[in-house]
């Protein structure tokens, strides 16, 4: 098999884009930075719309629910429902609903996520739990970790809602879900036995689900769906490995030359199908 290779700028020579019915599209660094749109950003989503396509925001960051985003985008000019917004939390939930229907879940997460797996249903027990959850808790105290080690060492299933190791914030960065798992595991000598976020096939396949119903309501196949991101190992990644189109926008994270050492290294999952300075310049 010929090692994949990495396309030029701007360049669609097999006409990937032809067949995509819906971008989902990572958000800070795609298109966003903190809460200044990307320069055409919102001309893209909306040519986007105007094309009888769909667009949906993918993202792993489990500290904040659908209804903050939806908020968010508010403040910055852009009107989206929460079918709109698809988050690892998300993506965890169904995940248990499905495997773990009617146990107890210890959740090490912020009172946004635990509103939103209540409401899901899903019963959360500190002391008595079946199976332990681990997402990107910005409420983490000492008795928490004390909490989730004794639990994890105890054996109990453990699940994580994403692997980032750190947050990009304004400022700089601060510890994700991927460093939780760090000091758990030096507590305890195990890592989690699945991780749903980007770039795993619990959330694309969640996408999946979703794009098949509330995001359009038609069956598609995974080359009609295209994963629209700034970081290689996450989105790129996750596109690949779920059989979607991948596309990288230079407007965040990684750069080219991180991609074109991806290509040197044969690291064929960080390479992508398609790159675009950002996402205005995607044609649809």
């Amino acid at each position: 098999m010929k090692d994949k290779a990495l396309p030029g700028i701007g360049e669609d020579r097999n006409g990937l884009l032809d067949g995509i019915r819906v971008f989902a599209l990572d958000m800070d660094g795609t298109v966003y930075l903190g809460e200044k749109w990307i320069p055409g950003a919102q001309e893209f989503l909306a040519r986007v719309e105007a094309s009888g396509r769909r667009f949906c925001f993918l993202t792993n960051n489990s500290s904040k629910n659908a209804d903050v985003y939806v908020d968010k985008l508010a403040r910055m000019g852009l009107t989206v429902s929460r079918d709109r917004i698809v988050t690892s939390g998300q993506a965890t939930i169904r995940y248990l609903q499905d495997h773990f229907p009617g146990k107890r879940v210890f959740l090490l997460g912020n009172e946004l996520l635990q509103a939103e797996f209540t409401e899901a249903g899903v019963e959360l027990s500190y002391d008595h739990p079946d199976v332990v959850v681990t997402a990107f808790d910005t409420s983490l105290d000492y008795a928490k970790m004390c909490a989730v080690c004794d639990h994890v060492r105890a054996g109990l299933p453990w699940i994580a809602t994403h692997p980032d190791f750190n947050c990009p914030t304004e400022t700089g960065f601060i510890p994700d879900a991927g460093a939780i798992h760090a000091f758990i595991h030096a507590s305890t000598g195990r890592m989690p036995d699945l991780v749903i976020g980007k770039p795993n096939r619990g959330i694309s396949d969640y996408l999946l689900e979703r794009v098949g119903s509330d995001l359009g309501g038609e069956k598609l196949l995974p080359s009609q769906i295209a994963m629209v991101g700034d970081r290689l190992y996450t989105d790129i990644a996750a596109g690949n490995r779920a059989g979607f189109v991948s596309i990288f926008v230079l407007s965040g994270e990684a750069s080219l030359e991180d991609a074109q050492r991806a290509v040197a290294e044969g690291n064929e999952e960080q390479i992508p199908d398609l790159v675009f300075p950002s996402v205005a310049e995607i044609p649809v």
